[in-house]
């Protein structure tokens, strides 16, 4: 088992600004800074934009562990209270750049200096009479969708949310304390009414940030790859194909596109064996079946013809099958999602190998269970690079109203048991399946990031690129294809997991592009397959607008 998230972030977190023992001590100096450091001047002091800045790098590395207003949490120190009444802003700057490897605080010298200063700027408001002081903190911005939505319902409670109050900035955690009793509301039924998109409408992201439209006029376009070579591979499910992108206009487009295979049965798990930069085989998760066409680097179309695996369970509500490898290419990884939304698999046959993610050795495979009780991981499972462990992303069950039950993006452990049909996340049994199976009540495992119910969170992606800021290395993005079983829409968006560069999760996350719902309710955008370029932009499929979206960081 994983050390528990409050111990990673106590020893890895920017969060730890200030030891326990260190912050009551009463030293000469801040943590020892040279007397020079107080000398230091802060070049942003005064600015507002400054302060907006360090807010928001303090919500993706603070808030999760020193709370939303620097009050701590657990043994992490408050920030607030006094407690760094004069200490000069140089003497916190010096800190957060040297570090205390000691007292279990990194040194965060590799972000940009600006960055630095910013998030001293934002912790300055933090303290008392900060509101009157030479340190102006601006008000939240709030949400574009919710000051145009026609939709007047109340705003949701936090940490629960709807598209109204999704934009780019805005961190969320949502623990198992949070949890309404079921059917605390009614079981909904608001699937997307999808629209074409207004021609005024644009994906929304952060400042630094840019959205272009990288290829259009697909047809169903879901999980996506990027091969050791650099070409873009995306499935197109409905009409049974794999598509190669290559290149990179200048107004970011791809330069060419040709079908790679075709005749498949609703492909979508795409995977390159054997890993590393010379794969010879491309394997496919087609809905029945596991298959794979010989490949080497550059190929455009497949040089021979398709192979059998492995046969899949098919049929039911959840048809993708996500397909991926160890790092050593010892295990094929393949995730089939429940034919169900809760039935029990002990009396259906139907879910007989369902709601599991198998695995087999792929010159030889005879598929097993590898983890059990996860109800749709079929829309994503990857190896994290950075630690070699599987990680999933998972639809969770519904019609328990409309804050239950979160999905879920997690870490994966051999021989887990991760709830679903009679528990979930923790002691938690579904009323549908009372009395049952109270013998594994204890072995349910809670995932690392609870997502918002009905989000339908598909494929993710490590963040492997070096476009981005230092500071996204190693975290995952994923895509949020957007609820039905809601009272008001959410999801709809990709979202942004911080691993802090250790690769572990604290369990928040982070909105990173939305404004695919309009002011009405109307949605023109569905965010599935998720994939880093060559040049280090993010590529999002939309199986909404038939579309792949390029995100990428120009810093102005």
């Amino acid at each position: 088992m994983r050390a528990s998230g409050s111990k990673i972030s106590v020893a890895v977190s920017f969060s730890i600004l200030f030891s326990v023992a260190a912050l009551f001590a009463i030293d000469k100096n801040f943590h020892d800074a040279p007397d020079s450091s107080k000398e230091l001047k802060n070049p942003y002091t005064g600015q507002v934009s400054a302060v907006q800045a360090g807010k928001t790098l303090y919500a993706r590395n603070c808030l999760a562990c020193h709370g939303r207003s620097g009050q701590g949490t657990g043994n992490v120190p408050s920030l607030v209270d006094g407690k760094l009444e004069g200490v000069a802003q140089g003497e916190v700057f010096w800190f957060i750049t040297k570090g205390d490897k000691d007292n279990g605080m990194p040194s965060w010298a590799f972000l940009p200096e600006k960055d630095r200063w910013e998030l001293v700027s934002f912790v300055e408001t933090m303290g008392p009479g900060a509101q009157s002081s030479s340190m102006p903190a601006a008000p939240p911005p709030a949400p574009p969708a919710a000051m145009t939505s026609t939709i007047k319902a109340p705003p949701p409670k936090a940490p629960f949310t709807d598209f109204r109050y999704q934009w780019p900035g805005k961190t969320r955690n949502i623990t198992t304390k949070d949890f309404p009793a079921p059917y605390a509301t009614e079981s909904a039924r608001n699937g997307p009414q999808v629209v074409a998109r207004p021609a005024n409408v644009w994906p929304v992201t952060l400042p630094g940030f840019k959205v272009e439209l990288f290829a259009a006029g697909l047809d169903n376009p879901r999980l996506m790859r990027t091969a050791p070579n650099g070409d873009i591979f995306l499935a197109e499910s409905e009409p049974g194909r794999i598509r190669v992108f290559r290149g990179l206009t200048s107004d970011g487009k791809a330069e060419q596109s040709s079908v790679f295979a075709e005749g498949l049965k609703e492909p979508y798990g795409i995977a390159f064996y054997p890993p590393g930069p010379d794969p010879q085989w491309l394997y496919i998760g087609n809905t029945d079946e596991v298959v794979r066409f010989p490949y080497h680097n550059g190929d455009l179309r497949a040089s021979g013809p398709r192979e059998h695996i492995a046969d899949l369970p098919a049929g039911g509500g959840h048809w993708t099958r996500a397909v991926d490898f160890s790092t050593d290419g010892k295990r094929m990884f393949v995730a089939v999602g429940s034919a169900s939304n809760d039935d029990d698999s002990d009396t259906h046959p139907a879910e007989h190998d369902r709601a599991d993610i198998l695995a087999c050795d792929p010159t030889n495979c005879i598929l097993k269970v590898y983890a059990y009780g996860i109800r749709n991981a079929g829309g994503g499972i990857q190896v994290n690079p950075q630690t070699g462990e599987l990680w999933c992303s998972v639809n969770e069950r519904d019609a328990l109203g409309d804050n239950l039950v979160p999905d879920y993006i997690t870490h994966v452990e051999e021989g887990g048991f991760y709830g679903w049909p009679w528990w979930y996340m923790g002691p938690n049994q579904d009323p549908r399946q009372k009395g049952k199976h109270p013998e594994l009540k204890d072995k349910v495992i809670t995932p690392d990031v609870l997502l918002q119910p009905h989000n339908a969170s598909l494929e993710f992606a490590f963040y492997d690129g070096t476009q981005f800021p230092e500071e996204y290395k190693g975290d995952i993005f994923a895509s949020e294809h957007g609820s039905w079983n809601k009272g008001i829409r959410a999801g709809y968006e990709v979202i942004r997991v911080p691993l802090h560069q250790t690769g572990h999760a604290r369990g928040e996350y982070e909105d990173f592009v939305t404004g695919f719902v309009l002011p009405n309710g109307d949605v023109w955008g569905r965010p599935v397959g998720m994939t880093v370029a060559p040049d280090g932009s993010l590529l999002v499929s939309d199986d909404g607008s038939n579309s792949i979206w390029r995100v990428s960081y120009t810093g102005k």
